[in-house]
């Protein structure tokens, strides 16, 4: 008897607005992430541009905090090209108007002619705003970091 009252509950659930929406914004925080990793690898600032928040702020571990600005003319600069922009172990959270995403980034970048591989763990806050999601903030912190000439 349990097991069909929880299988009439589920079924009910399922159908809920509330759980609709969960399952369209974890769709949506998902694909958002696939464009983060994107841009990064292209250098694409107008995608970066479209998905950070106007305040935007980014905390990486021995540099300085960084605002939206700082982060575009970095990318738009072009001084560190990523070859590599990978992320595993995401976890995305939903929280009504705001998102926790976390997980790994590996990445590989171009530094002075050398090779710099970052293998990070990052946490990233997303914001409903004006009907997209758009992020708030990101920090990572560095785990191994390798130079290869």
């Amino acid at each position: 008897m349990h097991s069909i009252l929880i299988a009439a509950l589920l079924t009910v659930l399922q159908g809920s607005p509330a759980i609709s929406k969960n399952a369209a914004d974890l769709q949506e925080l998902h694909r958002l992430e696939a464009v983060w990793n994107d841009a990064h690898v292209k250098g694409d600032a107008d995608a970066l541009d479209k998905l950070w928040a106007n305040d935007l702020i980014v905390t990486v571990a021995s540099m300085p905090v960084m605002n939206k600005a700082d982060s575009l003319a970095m990318v738009r600069s072009g001084k560190m090209p990523f070859i590599k922009y990978e992320t595993s172990d995401v976890r995305v959270t939903p929280l009504g108007t705001a998102a926790l995403v976390t997980g790994r980034v590996q990445r590989v970048r171009s530094m002075g002619g050398k090779e710099v591989t970052d293998d990070w763990h990052f946490t990233k806050v997303y914001a409903m705003s004006q009907g997209r999601w758009q992020v708030i903030a990101w920090h990572a912190s560095p785990g191994v970091q390798t130079l290869r000439p």
